[in-house]
């Protein structure tokens, strides 16, 4: 049977993807964890599943870890900044160790997007491209759990603000994300394609909605100017750099950034997409 490795398993998103390999039925000795601690894999061990040591910054430790693996799914680094060396030497390691196949995780339309982190994705997808491995390419939109946070915010305040000016975005749930990679990981076919993976879309009074819905209290989106939301996000305790973060990821929401179709998540998942009020309804469970 082939040998299925996932890096970043104890991750959120790589735990989901290992649960989603076992659910559909791959014995557990023929999934590999890479993971930076071992002993944070130690539930995972304890069920049969292969646990190495791959640290991204430590790219001694990534061609040992690879060895024997038929498919990589390769979950991006979350290192702003330092993503293209680690990345690197993952595709480095990969290519050395013999990995018949990658899946790899980039962000929505990375090519095109205005999103701070897209060109890192850009570079990857260049490296992968380059390294002659069948690759997967899986371009992820926003995750919803990143709108948990303005959850907490409507059910204290009633109210949420974004510069996004009236734009829609498609976030999927990290479990609806994992899964596809999960389907493509094991469908040999599905190498040398491109998906753009998408959620149900909304805008952010759609969101303050849904809020209301799932609160069962009005909760109302006031529409600010960047510089507004910025001042506000550094006035609630963000320093400067994460305000502009967030700041330049509404920007390039107004423009589109995140905003896409289900056609590709759903045609992975064989299902439709988690929708939104469903979503906010676990989170508060």
């Amino acid at each position: 049977m082939p040998t299925y490795a996932i890096t970043g398993a104890t991750g959120q998103f790589g735990r989901l993807a290992v649960a989603e390999l076992l659910r559909r039925g791959t014995a557990p000795a023929d999934v590999v964890a890479l993971v930076r601690d071992p002993a944070k894999a130690a539930d995972l061990s304890a069920s049969g599943v292969d646990v190495r040591e791959a640290d991204y910054d430590r790219p001694e430790t990534l061609e040992p870890a690879l060895k024997g693996v038929d498919a990589l799914l390769f979950v991006s680094g979350n290192s702003v900044g330092a993503r293209v060396p680690q990345h690197t030497a993952v595709v480095d390691a990969a290519k050395a160790a013999g990995v018949g196949r990658i899946v790899y995780t980039s962000v929505l339309r990375a090519a095109s997007s205005d999103l701070p982190v897209a060109p890192d994705h850009v570079a990857t997808e260049g490296l992968l491209a380059a390294s002659g491995i069948p690759t997967t390419v899986l371009r992820n939109g926003w995750y919803t759990e990143n709108y948990f946070g303005l959850l907490s915010q409507a059910e204290a305040t009633g109210s949420i603000a974004s510069a996004t000016r009236g734009a829609a975005v498609s976030p999927a749930t990290r479990a609806d994300l994992a899964a596809a990679a999960a389907a493509a990981l094991l469908d040999e076919s599905t190498a040398g394609r491109t998906y753009e993976l998408a959620g149900p879309s909304f805008t952010l009074t759609e969101l303050a909605a849904a809020f209301s819905e799932v609160l069962g209290r009005e909760v109302v989106h006031h529409e600010v100017s960047v510089e507004e939301l910025t001042a506000g996000l550094q006035a609630a305790g963000l320093d400067a750099g994460t305000a502009g973060f967030y700041a330049a990821v509404d920007v390039a929401t107004a423009g589109g950034a995140l905003e896409g179709s289900t056609a590709d998540l759903e045609e992975l998942l064989g299902r439709p997409a988690t929708p939104l009020t469903d979503a906010l309804r676990a989170a508060r469970v």
